[in-house]
């Protein structure tokens, strides 16, 4: 059961190449303000759908999260 998109085992004992870095634009190239604005939706939606898997899969530690998180803000409030 792998996971990783990686090729390799990932271990640290493995040589890494310069490319297995960040993927992202070469150095050479600005990234743009309209690709800045696509990638940051795109992790924002991944990141509400992992949010939303976690509640359904684990309901009663996210109950637990959430009214500590309201004891956290009210703990806040002037």
């Amino acid at each position: 059961m792998t996971s990783n998109p990686k090729p390799g085992g990932g271990s640290a004992d493995e040589p890494q190449s310069p490319s297995s870095g960040l993927s992202g634009p070469p150095p050479d190239h600005p990234e743009t303000e309209a690709e800045r604005r696509k990638r940051r939706t795109a992790f924002l939606r991944e990141l509400a759908e992992a949010r939303e898997l976690r509640e359904r899969v684990q309901p009663r530690r996210t109950k637990e999260r959430r009214m500590r998180e309201a004891m956290r803000m009210r703990t806040f409030r002037i």
